[in-house]
């Protein structure tokens, strides 16, 4: 197998390239670069990582993180909510458990409260009394 020669690549990337950019109509050079493939190379992972690192900061420094399904602020304060809610659900239920015992108390300090007794009545078969 035969190895890249590393003095052949390097050279290669530091070979000088003109590029000319001209107007189709009169042929005139509006603009002339004398580029390297290294300088490319540098200049389009430069625009990449600043244009990577513009989108983080972003949505770290402004509240766009807000509109990200699953970015809490934090663990802490996300298990403190939770927690918060569990308790006010416990307290409207213990206050609608208070508030029907109440009115089950007006109810029979003022007679006006029906008492559902159970006045099914049970049938029991007869049994046949034979001598056998």
């Amino acid at each position: 197998m035969s190895q890249l020669d590393t003095e052949s690549t390097l050279k290669r990337l530091r070979n000088r390239y003109r590029l000319v950019v001209m107007n189709d109509d009169t042929y005139e050079e509006v603009a002339t670069f004398k580029l390297s493939r290294l300088s490319v190379y540098v200049m389009l992972s430069t625009i990449f990582v600043v244009l990577v690192g513009l989108t983080v900061a972003l949505i770290v420094f402004t509240p766009l993180k807000y509109y990200i399904p699953g970015a809490s602020t934090d663990y802490k304060s996300a298990m403190e909510l939770r927690e918060l809610k569990y308790r006010v659900d416990e307290a409207e239920k213990q206050n609608a458990f208070k508030a029907q015992y109440i009115e089950g108390i007006k109810k029979a300090l003022a007679g006006t409260g029906t008492i559902n007794l159970d006045t099914t009545s049970i049938t029991m078969p007869k049994e046949d009394i034979s001598n056998d």
